[in-house]
């Protein structure tokens, strides 16, 4: 099974810039965006045309032209919920989980702590949350959690880790909810496959030419839960894929079923 996630920083935007030749060629099982920036009633037959072949799962933000999530899958989940079921946190359409048989798919949209770090105490409430909730599916079945996660966790996944110690997205407090997570029984499947692989990115500044000299950092993933690491195939990163800040990842994934291992029928 093939997933994918990109931050689209805006779907619209980014439809004509490379979105819509990626969807195509990728043709993934599951593709999962972040940052739509749209609300439903905002989505024309141009981008129903996209998306014919696959289910659709959308989750707005209540304010207009900012955050939000999408799921396209080409089979019907058994569940599909919105937010984690605290108000607090799901006004901006940050999370999407489709339930499957064998899994459960976390689209995650993270909050940015911001400039000067003005968000960073909200930033610590969420994480704390989102943590107990993968938890709590992952007592279930396994869970895929994917999305822009907003923290480059070790040194190795962003270019300048010295002069940037301090700036939202790799702070100490960040880096450690990130760390506390994958204790409790998650993997990053790309530092799985790729432990000691450098300049390996997912976001670029648009300033400073930083994307053409790769001056980047790593803040999408897809973790899954490690009862079904070893189940990984790959985890890709698309560099050369343009139309937003970041590029898309992906996942290739199979399960072990009897004596023979067999693709996820999603």
């Amino acid at each position: 099974m093939k997933l994918i996630s990109w931050n689209v920083n805006g779907l619209r935007a980014n439809i004509t810039k490379g979105f819509e030749t990626f969807f195509k060629q990728i043709d993934a099982d599951i593709f999962c965006i972040q940052e739509t920036k749209m609300q439903k009633e905002q989505i024309d037959i141009t981008i129903q045309n996209i998306f014919k072949k696959y289910k659709q799962y959308w989750n707005s933000a209540l304010k207009k032209g900012y955050s939000g999530t999408a799921v396209f899958s080409k089979k019907v989940p058994i569940n599909v919920t919105y937010g984690i079921g605290i108000e607090e946190h799901d006004k901006e359409g940050r999370i999407i989980t489709l339930e499957f048989e064998k899994f459960f798919l976390v689209n995650c949209y993270t909050p940015n702590s911001k400039k000067g770090l003005e968000r960073l105490d909200y930033r610590m409430l969420w994480e704390d949350e989102i943590k107990k909730y993968l938890i709590k599916l992952d007592k279930i079945k396994p869970v895929i959690y994917c999305g822009d996660l907003n923290v480059a966790h070790e040194e190795i996944d962003l270019k300048n880790p010295k002069t940037n110690r301090k700036s939202a997205g790799f702070t100490d407090e960040e880096r450690n909810k990130m760390t506390e997570l994958l204790k409790m029984g998650f993997t990053d499947t790309f530092r799985y496959l790729y432990p000691e692989k450098e300049n390996a990115y997912s976001w670029w500044s648009y300033m400073s030419n930083a994307r053409e000299k790769n001056v980047g950092w790593r803040i999408d993933y897809f973790i899954v839960s490690k009862s079904i690491e070893i189940q990984i195939q790959d985890s890709m990163i698309y560099s050369e894929v343009l139309g937003s800040d970041h590029c898309p990842i992906g996942l290739e994934i199979k399960i072990w079923k009897g004596k023979k291992w067999e693709k996820i029928n999603v």
